[in-house]
């Protein structure tokens, strides 16, 4: 328990900071100004209400730099729960000159279609039993993982390509082929490489159905791939997705009464709290 409270204090950390600069942008630097924005947009001013547009201001400053915190957050997971966690982490090994062949012909055949007009299909099983039967000789490859994790006490190393709950595919595709090239070297230097996804936005993971990483894994069915408390407990071990969740609830509503009062001008509703994680 007093991990995790550990880690609910770091993930907080990351998150406040990473709010109060948001607040002092949207309230300092780059506020929104209705009179600039009537001379800017004059017919959306007349037909739109200003608070509209004055949401959207707020949130185009916001989603850009969250989208950057998740690697931090896993980084803090990986760190209290594990033991070790790293941003941009060097992993270098030799890969059989076949194997490399076929993780091209694999990624070309799921982005391009046959002369009969289908797609391959993405079967991750089959993909890596196909990579590993390659020979040849020894290729030196370095991959840079997204967020790289070591359980300090087992000595298990874990690589992620950590992306937001919607990528698109040719963020996917190059995450594809890190994670094939780390399970082709010889000897593997990773216990483990996952495809992951912070949070699932369409609830269970047999509902996600974004289309276009799907072009690449089966979403629903790939073992190497890991969304919302998969993917927490996998870095952090047990218990980090209810401290993720503690630490965001704790301090949501602070920041909500904030924007609220500061932002937007207006006294918050009574119940803030309904829209907790």
């Amino acid at each position: 328990m007093l991990e995790n409270r550990k880690m609910k204090e770091a993930i907080q950390e990351v998150i406040s900071s990473m709010m109060d600069r948001v607040m002092n942008k949207v309230l300092v630097i780059d506020p929104f100004i209705p009179e600039e924005f009537k001379a800017m947009k004059p017919l959306y001013a007349a037909l739109v209400p200003q608070e509209i547009f004055k949401g959207s201001h707020f949130e185009r400053r916001f989603v850009t730099p969250f989208g950057n915190v998740w690697e931090k957050l896993a980084v803090v997971a990986a760190k209290e729960g594990l033991g070790f966690g790293q941003q941009g982490y060097s992993i270098q090994g030799v890969v059989r000159r076949e194997r490399l062949r076929r993780i091209s012909e694999i990624l070309n055949k799921l982005e391009h279609p046959d002369i009969t007009g289908k797609k391959q299909k993405p079967n991750w099983d089959e993909e890596i039993s196909y990579i590993l039967e390659g020979d040849g000789e020894d290729i030196p490859v370095q991959v840079i993982c997204d967020v790289f994790a070591r359980d300090t006490k087992r000595n298990i190393n874990y690589a992620f390509e950590l992306k937001a709950p919607l990528p698109n595919s040719d963020q996917t595709k190059v995450s594809k082929e890190k994670l094939l090239k780390l399970y082709a070297m010889d000897p593997c230097q990773i216990d483990g490489a996952y495809y992951a996804l912070p949070y699932n936005p369409y609830g269970k993971r047999e509902d996600y159905s974004w289309a276009f990483p799907a072009r690449w894994f089966n979403m629903k069915g790939d073992e190497v791939v890991l969304i919302g408390d998969e993917f927490w407990e996998k870095i952090g071990g047990l218990g980090t997705y209810q401290a993720f969740i503690n630490a965001v609830n704790e301090i949501g509503i602070d920041y909500k009464t904030r924007i609220y009062k500061e932002f937007l001008g207006t006294e918050p509703p009574e119940k803030l709290t309904d829209d907790k994680l």
